[in-house]
């Protein structure tokens, strides 16, 4: 009899967070809010965005009628390699949660996301590759092996969910950029376009949004580029038509809506990083035992459900990607600093 081992970082099916509350997260944020230079800054979501994205190759087509054109690779087979113990979250709670700045700083922002053109659609590699190269979304999705993962994820506002997303290995794009062997890092950003994403007209944000991670971090078998959820193409609210999601970190390095990966030797200061360094730093892995300035990070709220559990070091992923960290020789405050 065959017996599957049980990872650390595994997840059953009936445990995943629901789509509609995921897409709403940043009702929670409205209550907390920083001052800089006299305009409010919301607090980090889990997601958030922003970008180097040109308004001028926004889609003209209606979105209402709109059809993904990758409709047909969903749903994609699942990974059983990714499981996780927690139950999936409900679609639907998902949907109707999220943290988007770009459409307002608060978690129901569904229905304004919906004005973003996601075709056509643009992806940009540049810096230290062999080639620099500009990607249709289309052609980037269909050459590459789409599979679904069960993931948790972990926001800074301290509360979880669990989704089953569908995408690809952040390594396969990285194989496919070829970088150069000085490159150490890679910086993404997102679209900017403030005539449809209203919150981009914010200009206490630093528009676009930009995050970034280490090569090493990149090319970890966790890292996982996404283009759908609940079996087909990525709802607009959860950052289509490719976002990335890296589970043992704090939701707001998981960047939405990418147009650009720019390979580099220099380290990118984020989004957060640059409003508020004090509380939104570079390497953001989930610590529990290091508190946010402003709450505790030791447990979190489990959406769509009343409970409060305990939160793990780096999510429970710590056997998967612990070792990133062991060389760095930094205190223990800049796992989440």
């Amino acid at each position: 009899m065959f017996i599957k081992p049980f990872r650390s970082w595994s997840l059953k099916d009936n445990q995943a967070t629901d789509e509609s509350l995921y897409l709403n997260r940043r009702t929670f944020m409205t209550g907390s809010s920083l001052l800089i230079g006299g305009a409010a800054l919301g607090l980090a979501g889990c997601q958030e965005q922003g970008g180097g994205y040109d308004a001028s190759v926004s889609q003209s087509a209606s979105t209402s009628d709109f059809v993904d054109p990758t409709l047909d690779l969903y749903p994609a087979k699942r990974n059983e390699a990714y499981q996780i113990e927690r139950a999936l979250t409900d679609e639907a709670t998902n949907a109707s949660y999220n943290n988007f700045y770009e459409f307002g700083s608060h978690k129901q922002v569904a229905k304004a996301a919906q004005a973003l053109n996601t075709r056509p659609w643009q992806v940009t590699i540049d810096g230290m590759v062999e080639k620099e190269m500009v990607l249709d979304i289309d052609a980037l999705i269909r050459s590459m092996q789409l599979e679904e993962r069960l993931y948790r994820h972990r926001c800074v506002e301290a509360w979880s969910m669990t989704i089953p997303w569908t995408g690809f290995a952040f390594k396969d794009l990285i194989a496919k950029a070829k970088p150069l062997s000085g490159a150490k890092y890679i910086r993404m950003e997102t679209f900017k376009d403030p005539s449809v994403a209203s919150g981009q007209k914010q200009t206490w944000y630093p528009w676009p949004y930009v995050e970034g991670v280490t090569m090493q971090e990149a090319s970890n078998d966790l890292a996982f580029l996404v283009t759908g959820a609940y079996g087909k193409p990525a709802a607009k609210q959860f950052g289509a038509p490719l976002r990335l999601a890296l589970p043992w970190k704090y939701g707001f390095k998981s960047i939405k809506s990418i147009v650009r990966f720019t390979f580099t030797d220099k380290r990118p200061v984020s989004f957060w990083e640059k409003l508020a360094p004090r509380e939104y730093g570079f390497w953001a892995n989930v610590n529990p035992a290091v508190d946010h300035p402003r709450w505790s990070q030791a447990t979190e709220r489990v959406l769509g459900s009343n409970a409060r559990i305990p939160t793990q070091i780096y999510n429970g992923y710590g056997e998967q990607v612990a070792h990133l960290y062991k060389d760095l020789g930094l205190a223990e405050t800049v796992l989440y600093r």
